[in-house]
């Protein structure tokens, strides 16, 4: 079994799905891109404060130290995050649900500040965390409120046919399967055609992508009907230092661990 590691969400790349060729295109200009949606886990505004380093009077400073728990509205700290994912997969989630490899435990999608409670305003209303799973198992996304005070979970809501952004552990083994299945063919051509290595795996690509949503193409092949109600994505791929690979003809679905073709 391969170690997860929680990583980023990608951004996803506008535009309807490409009409479908014997091999991906290669493309040689960047591809527009869009915002995924969720703002990401570790907080990216945060995760960014602490890397940068903040020019004042002409001095370059270092960024100020994180502190172990935020105020009010401030993005969550490392330390949150740890505590809120933490206290959330216990129990069966843990035990019941399978994460995108298929693995024990949920898949790991996002960890936001949850909204301030408006029946609890003010300065001694508690922060709390969402922290968003998706379980392979039942296809079903799993949200648990976590009350970063007290270190318990306030709520649990549990949601089938909702697909949230992808989470880059989505994205890599999307393309894992890509790779691994006969219509990426082309993909595997154009990357060696690109770069004159064959492509082996994911960690050779960078990554960004997609939901995909079959409401949005005419036609819809038959093996991807359960778009949706399963989890299906649209991986967009690229050479790190090099071209695009315009993949979006492609769809996988995780769930079944399939790849369909549009068109």
């Amino acid at each position: 079994m391969r170690e997860i590691v929680r990583r980023h969400l990608g951004k996803v790349v506008a535009g309807a799905a490409v009409a479908a060729t014997a091999t991906a295109v290669l493309v040689g200009v960047n591809l527009p891109g869009s915002e995924a949606g969720a703002s990401g886990d570790r907080q990216a505004n945060a995760a960014a404060a602490k890397q940068d380093a903040i020019a004042k009077d002409g001095v370059v400073e270092a960024a100020p130290e994180e502190g172990a728990k935020g105020i009010g509205s401030d993005p969550l700290t490392d330390a949150e995050i740890e505590r809120a994912e933490k206290a959330s997969a216990t129990g069966q989630l843990r035990s019941s649900a399978r994460d995108v490899e298929g693995d024990r435990g949920p898949q790991l999608l996002s960890t936001n500040l949850s909204e301030p409670d408006p029946a609890a305003a003010g300065a001694a209303a508690p922060r709390r965390a969402e922290v968003v799973y998706y379980d392979y198992k039942k296809d079903a996304v799993i949200t648990k409120t976590v009350n970063l005070d007290t270190g318990k979970v306030d709520d649990t809501t549990t949601a089938r046919h909702v697909q949230p952004p992808p989470s880059q552990e989505e994205l890599a083994e999307g393309a894992r399967l890509l790779i691994g299945d006969p219509l990426g063919k082309g993909l595997k051509k154009d990357f060696e055609h690109a770069t004159g290595k064959a492509l082996t795996g994911p960690q050779q690509l960078q990554l960004s992508g997609m939901v995909f949503r079959k409401e949005t193409v005419k036609r819809v092949p038959s093996g991807l009907a359960e778009c949706g109600e399963h989890r299906c994505l649209q991986v967009v791929t690229k050479v790190k230092n090099g071209p695009w690979i315009d993949t979006r003809s492609l769809v996988v679905d995780l769930s079944t661990r399939t790849v369909g073709r549009l068109g």
